[in-house]
C-alpha cells in the first residue's frame, strides 16, 4: 500500500508506519488481555505433560494413543504416568478406590501429574471435584480434563444402572434430534465444570467436547463426506455406543489438543486407523449383546491407503474445530499445520 508514496515524503510515512504499528500492538494487547480475563489460553504447551487417566471403556484408550501423538509431533518428556480403569464407571469410583490400591490418589500426592484425564458416564460427579482439589493441592499448575462424550444408545437418558442393552440402529438415529440432546448434556456438564472451577477459585478443569466432535462426523458420513466410511455402525461396536479405531483416534486427538493446545493436524496416521477394518455384517442381526464373529470378521474390508490418510485428515480437522468452539477447552483458535 506505501509503493507510490514519493521521495519527499518519508518522513510523513515514517509516522504512518509508526502510527499503523502502535494501532497493531493496541489491539494485540487488548486480545491478550481479553484472553487472559476469558481464562483461555492461546500458547501451545512447550513441554511434555506428565498424564494420569481414571476412566471407563469409552474413554481409557486415549491414555496410550496420547503417548504415540506426543511421539508424533515431536514432544519430549510426554509421560504416561498411570491408569485407573474401572468399566462403566462414575469419576466417585476412582476416588473411592481402597487407599493401598489407589494410584491416582498416589500420584496426584506425589505432585507427578500435570494433566489428570477424567470422563463421567452420564452426569459428572463429585469425584471430579475431589480428585481435582487434591491435584491441586500438590501441583498447582494441574489441569484436569472432563471428556464430553458421545451419547450411548444415541439418547440423552442419565440413569442407573446403565441401559447397556437397549438395543438401536445407529443407522436409523435422526441427527438432528442427537444434536439436541447432545446439546443438553453438554449445558449439564459445563455448568458443573463451570462450578468447580468458580469454588477452586481457578480455571483448573476444562472440558474436552469429544462428544461434538463424534456428532459432525457422522454428519459427514451422513452426507457422504467421510473418507472410507459408509454408515453410521462403521463407528461403533455395539448399539451401547463403544468405539471403533474412528471414534478412538478422534477421541484422542480432541485430548491431544486440549493438553497441548495445538492442532494435531498433520500428525501421522495412527496404528488403530492403519489397521482398521470396517465389516460388512448386516446391521438387521446386530441386536443387544452383538458381537461380530470370526467369519464375520474375515469378511471385513480395508480401507485403501488415500481414505486412510484423508479419513485421518478428517479427523484431526474435526478435533481441532470442535475444541477451538469449545468456551471451556482453554484453546483459542490458530492456524492449522
Amino acid at each position: 500500500m506505501f509503493e507510490h508514496v514519493r521521495p519527499g515524503s518519508c518522513f510523513g510515512t515514517t509516522l504512518i508506519l509508526l502510527a499503523a504499528l502502535s494501532g497493531s500492538l493496541l489491539v494485540m494487547s487488548q486480545s491478550m488481555a481479553a484472553d487472559e480475563k476469558g481464562g483461555q489460553q492461546v500458547a501451545p504447551v512447550p513441554k511434555g505433560q506428565r498424564v494420569f487417566t481414571c476412566g471407563h471403556s469409552f474413554h481409557v484408550f486415549v491414555y496410550r494413543m496420547l503417548d504415540a501423538m506426543a511421539k508424533g509431533a515431536g514432544i519430549q518428556g510426554h509421560e504416561s504416568v498411570g491408569l485407573s480403569a474401572i468399566g462403566g464407571s462414575r469419576v466417585i469410583q476412582h476416588w473411592d478406590v481402597p487407599e493401598e490400591k489407589n494410584q491416582a490418589k498416589a500420584a496426584l500426592r506425589a505432585g507427578k501429574v500435570d494433566m489428570l484425564t477424567l470422563s463421567p458416564i452420564w452426569l459428572p460427579d463429585e469425584g471430579i471435584e475431589k480428585l481435582t482439589s487434591l491435584g491441586l493441592e500438590h501441583n498447582p499448575n494441574i489441569r484436569v480434563t472432563v471428556q464430553e462424550f458421545w451419547l450411548p444408545n444415541d439418547t440423552y437418558e442419565p440413569i442407573y444402572p446403565l441401559d447397556v442393552r437397549k438395543g438401536i440402529d445407529h443407522n436409523a438415529t435422526d441427527l438432528a434430534v442427537l444434536r439436541e440432546k447432545q446439546a443438553q448434556y453438554l449445558r449439564d456438564l459445563d455448568d458443573y465444570v463451570r462450578g468447580v472451577n468458580k469454588k477452586l477459585g481457578k480455571d483448573v478443569a476444562l472440558i474436552v467436547p469429544v462428544g461434538q466432535a463424534v456428532l459432525a462426523l457422522r454428519e459427514k458420513i451422513a452426507a457422504g463426506q467421510a473418507p472410507g466410511l459408509k454408515m453410521q455402525w462403521d463407528l461403533f461396536r455395539d448399539s451401547w455406543g463403544h468405539a471403533q479405531p474412528p471414534v478412538m483416534v478422534l477421541s484422542s486427538y480432541c485430548h491431544f489438543a486440549v493438553i497441548y493446545r495445538r492442532s494435531p493436524v498433520g500428525l501421522p496416521l495412527p496404528e488403530e486407523l492403519a489397521k482398521y477394518r470396517r465389516l460388512t455384517t448386516d446391521v438387521s442381526v446386530r441386536k443387544p449383546g452383538w458381537r461380530p464373529s470370526p467369519e464375520e470378521v474375515a469378511k471385513s474390508e480395508s480401507l485403501t491407503e488415500a481414505e486412510k490418510e484423508g479419513l485421518n485428515r478428517l479427523l484431526q480437522e474435526l478435533a481441532w474445530d470442535a475444541v477451538t468452539r469449545h468456551p471451556l477447552s482453554g484453546v483459542k483458535p490458530g492456524p492449522q499445520r
